[in-house]
């Protein structure tokens, strides 16, 4: 199939990513691949997980443990800087979520294919010519780690690339699903974190200026920072949409914030399935992959209801908790779909001609 799977993604970097390059900024209105070729070595499928409980009876949900390692040459130019650049080798690693839905009783018997990673994979690009391309007007404020980030989060959810197998399949509801709930996130206080800063050239430990990471998907939240505190207190809350379970998970990494590079001060996993079940969680976590520190998380599991017979009573319980969010407490969610336009006015497009 690799040979296949390459002409589908030279579609999609030709249809979809190059317009949508040109778009994003008037400096790059001239950006084009010039080759697209991603390489012999097909991608590996490490591991399959399917789900069997908790799905809906006309859709099948797979994991996929992939793993791309190529070879590729991707050339790209941007006319009116006489600017090229490109990729000479990928690496990819994470897991993909495939949902083939809706199943249908004829043939091909799949409506549609939906692809997206469900956290963050791992990314790594060799470029070549990036000093140029980062020389062009609009993208001087850009660094290869932002790219990358940028890149990523592309193919994290709620982003999704769905191709329909069939003509009858309403697209739109498979790329932009209602939200199976929403994850409140009371990200309070922390205990007994190691201390990161040292005076006289490291004799003296000191202590640690912590702040959190919150990622859940492609939804990052910051916290603030508490200085010179090994047992903080943010007393901060988020709201974060979510879209897939089984097979999501709240990630949360803490860190002390330095002049130079942040210090590592733990992270943390929660499967969102859990917090589902539970409905509502206010517990003490340990921090990983460090030697001491816990967490206090409180976290709420929000049901979406289709109707607005309890908003009062939503609405009654968030105003005693208004302090604690930045932005205030969510109380309903609006689902927009832009379905077209029309007898929209001509518009002029400058072009830059240049002759020799």
């Amino acid at each position: 199939m690799w040979p296949f799977i390459c002409q589908f993604i030279e579609k999609l970097f030709r249809e979809t990513i190059e317009p949508a390059v040109r778009g994003a900024n008037n400096h790059l209105s001239t950006f084009s691949f010039t080759k697209i070729d991603i390489g012999h070595q097909p991608l590996r499928i490490n591991g399959v997980k399917v789900y069997t409980e908790n799905v809906d009876k006309r859709q099948i949900i797979l994991d996929l443990q992939i793993s791309f390692v190529g070879n590729c040459e991707i050339d790209l130019e941007i006319k009116r800087y006489f600017c090229r650049a490109g990729v000479k080798s990928i690496q990819i690693h994470g897991t993909m979520r495939v949902i083939l839905e809706p199943l249908i009783g004829d043939m091909p018997l799949i409506g549609a294919l939906s692809l997206f990673f469900l956290r963050k994979p791992l990314l790594e690009i060799n470029w070549t010519g990036l000093t140029n391309l980062l020389d062009v007007p609009g993208l001087n404020g850009l660094s290869d780690t932002i790219i990358l980030d940028i890149i990523s989060n592309y193919l994290v959810l709620p982003n999704r690339i769905t191709v329909p197998l069939v003509s009858e399949v309403q697209i739109a509801q498979l790329r932009f699903p209602i939200p199976k709930g929403v994850l409140r996130i009371h990200f309070i206080e922390a205990q007994d974190l190691e201390g990161k800063d040292t005076y006289l050239k490291g004799i003296v430990k000191g202590k640690s200026d912590p702040y959190g990471i919150i990622r859940v998907g492609n939804q990052i939240f910051q916290s603030k920072v508490i200085k010179e505190n090994l047992n903080p207190k943010w007393n901060e809350v988020y709201e974060a949409l979510v879209y897939e379970h089984p097979g999501q998970e709240l990630e949360i990494e803490l860190f002390d914030e330095d002049p130079d590079k942040d210090d590592f001060l733990g992270s943390l996993m929660i499967d969102l399935i859990e917090v589902e079940k539970e409905r509502l969680l206010d517990e003490w976590f340990t921090l990983d992959e460090v030697s001491k520190g816990k967490l206090h998380l409180k976290l709420e599991w929000l049901t979406l209801m289709p109707t607005a017979e309890n908003l009062d009573k939503v609405l009654t319980s968030i105003r005693a908790d208004k302090d604690q969010a930045n932005d205030g407490l969510s109380s309903a969610l609006l689902i927009l779909y832009l379905d077209s336009a029309r007898n929209l006015p001509v518009s002029y497009i400058l072009v830059d001609t240049h002759y020799k």
